[in-house]
């Protein structure tokens, strides 16, 4: 029994010696390295109706025609269509959100048509981000300098040929999105 006892206690010190030589060599084996996750939040992007659009007053004529208002809100007539005073003006939404970020402007909720009743004339938009002289088409993207920019939406209102009389409306949706 001697003989064995000796043998063990002598096998359990190589056994210690060899895992703490394993241990040894696992942990100069180990190679490390650390990222640091961030992220900034920035002020969410907002949208608001400063001035709503208006094609002023017209009448219709014994042809069809139109009236165009450019978003800086200078209006045209033309065909059968004659101005009958008001005051014209480009509807005007105001963008905030943080400075010098890009966004996505989309139009897609805006009515197509102008309506009075049973009575209704087509509306398309036509939009910038400046007060252009522009006369078709809408802007689709735009960029918060300073943190702050406006679009301005003017439109063709398509006039029919002896337009009923009446106060045509329809909404212009403008929704924006951080791109």
């Amino acid at each position: 029994m001697n003989k064995q006892a000796r043998f063990t206690a002598h096998g359990v010190k190589l056994a210690l010696m060899a895992m703490a030589i394993a241990a040894t060599g696992n942990t100069m084996a180990a190679n490390n390295a650390t990222a640091t996750a961030n992220s900034t939040v920035v002020a969410p992007i907002a949208v608001s109706k400063a001035v709503d659009l208006s094609f002023g007053s017209i009448a219709g004529g014994a042809s069809a025609g139109t009236v165009t208002l450019t978003p800086g809100g200078t209006r045209t007539v033309g065909g059968g269509t004659v101005a009958a005073g008001g005051t014209p003006a480009a509807a005007q939404f105001d963008v905030t959100g943080a400075g010098n970020l890009t966004y996505a402007i989309d139009m897609t909720g805006t009515a197509s048509t102008l309506t009075s009743g049973s009575d209704s004339m087509a509306f398309a938009p036509i939009s910038d981000t400046s007060a252009s002289a522009k006369t078709s088409g809408t802007v689709t993207t735009g960029t918060l300098s300073n943190g702050a920019q406006s679009i301005y939406v003017g439109g063709i209102l398509t006039v029919g040929a002896n337009q009923n009389a009446g106060t045509y409306s329809g909404n212009i949706v403008v929704a924006v999105n951080y791109n």
